[in-house]
């Protein structure tokens, strides 16, 4: 599962330069069409849906399906010529007829950038702030890319904010390559929180909180069905891994081994090798999952997590807390129990990665995830953790990067890509 060394120059020539891609979250389902050749999402493309608590299988795959229709239509209306044929060959439906579902009244269709999207959804690359809970494993890589807080003091760099290629260049994409049948029929690249059957395509949510009505469910083989037109082949990846290659690929490129962490409801990881993902080896923890250390004979996660912190807050204090947002707020705002609960918690997490990192040998580490705006508060206590297990660990490049979804978009497109 290897990765270009980075953007543009680097793609193979037998491989798509523009990928059609989903990010699955807790709380949210986000599409889009990434274009490799720039490591970037294509203009007007991003298309981003809810996704209810304890949603049952139906409605989730609906939503996945609506989503990705979303992205695909936007590449059919491109530029027009002659009653509805595109320059570069490709026909375009008739005006006033909707892609994915089905007619509508002509002043529902845009000719210049798509379809308008339902009420509430998004189309541009701002941040959405993302409130909801994931699942253990998989945390998501920041699950909902939240609003840059600027850049964040770390210990080296800071974070900068079959196939079948379609180079037709369309005014509705700003330039970039066509979306549309030609992208469908290739493969799409779907990063996901786990447990998850990644080479199947296999829900195993069981007892998995909001998720665990999906367990067992044939994601990949449904999803397809309903997806028009039809794609070639859907590629899963973990979503913390979908976080890292992007990361890798647009932050990170001469990295060697680059290990990537996400905090939110629980603490995902990644460890590459030169821009391959490394689960099986004895220098990373079983399937590269960090959630399965343990800190004083304890999960991690009963350590290091969005349910652990803000309990242990309600404990001491007696006041509930609405999730880390909240609580790293009031360690801002000189609550000295939040300050203390998030110090002890980060602490402890450099504590259990230090021995890993030192046998990987890994020269970068990634972070996402809510918590990552509050990096100059969790940066220090976590750094002090690794270095105090191993003092030269004090030299490597830490980072955090707020645009987590973004990443994982391109993470997913980069990994899709290379094994169309």
């Amino acid at each position: 599962m290897t990765v270009p060394e980075g953007p543009g120059p680097h793609r193979r020539a037998d491989e798509p330069s523009v990928v059609p891609v989903l990010e699955v979250g807790g709380s949210h389902v986000t599409a889009a069409a990434v274009d490799l050749d720039r490591a970037r999402i294509a203009d007007g493309t991003r298309r981003r849906l809810p996704l209810a608590p304890g949603i049952g299988p139906e409605d989730f795959l609906a939503t996945l399906a609506e989503a990705a229709n979303g992205v695909l239509a936007v590449g059919a209306l491109g530029a027009r010529t002659d009653g509805g044929v595109r320059t570069d060959g490709g026909a375009h439906p008739v005006r006033g007829v909707r892609t994915d579902r089905g007619t509508h009244p002509d002043r529902g269709v845009r000719t210049d950038q798509g379809t308008h999207p339902d009420r509430g959804v998004r189309t541009d690359r701002g941040a959405h702030p993302d409130q909801g809970t994931y699942p253990d494993r998989g945390a998501r890589a920041d699950r909902g890319a939240y609003p840059d807080q600027g850049t964040y003091p770390d210990r080296g760099t800071h974070p900068d904010q079959g196939t079948h290629p379609d180079r037709g260049a369309h005014p509705s994409l700003g330039g970039y390559p066509a979306v549309g049948a030609h992208a469908a029929l290739g493969t799409w690249g779907i990063a996901v929180p786990g447990p998850f059957d990644y080479a199947r395509g296999i829900a195993r949510y069981h007892g998995v909180g909001k998720f665990a009505s999906l367990d067992g469910l044939a994601v990949g083989d449904l999803l397809t069905l309903r997806l028009n037109p039809r794609p070639a082949r859907l590629r899963f990846l973990n979503d913390a891994s979908a976080f890292a290659l992007g990361a890798r690929l647009t932050a990170h490129p001469g990295s060697r081994r680059l290990v990537a962490i996400t905090l939110g409801t629980g603490v995902g990881s990644a460890f590459l090798d030169r821009g391959t993902i490394v689960e099986d080896d004895p220098r990373v923890p079983p399937e590269g999952r960090v959630d399965l250390l343990t800190v004083d004979g304890r999960p991690l996660e009963d350590t290091v997590s969005t349910r652990a912190m803000t309990a242990q807050y309600t404990d001491r204090t007696g006041c509930p807390v609405d999730g880390l947002r909240e609580l790293t707020a009031r360690a801002a705002a000189a609550d000295a129990a939040a300050r203390d609960i998030i110090t002890s918690a980060l602490h402890a997490l450099g504590g259990a990665l230090a021995p890993w990192l030192t046998a990987f040998e890994a020269d970068t580490v990634v972070f996402g995830g809510s918590i990552t705006a509050a990096w100059p508060l969790i940066g220090p206590p976590l750094t002090a953790g690794l270095s105090h297990h191993t003092p030269s660990l004090a030299r490597l490049t830490l980072s955090a990067r707020a645009d987590g979804e973004d990443q994982a978009l391109l993470g997913a497109a980069a990994f899709a890509a290379r094994g169309a």
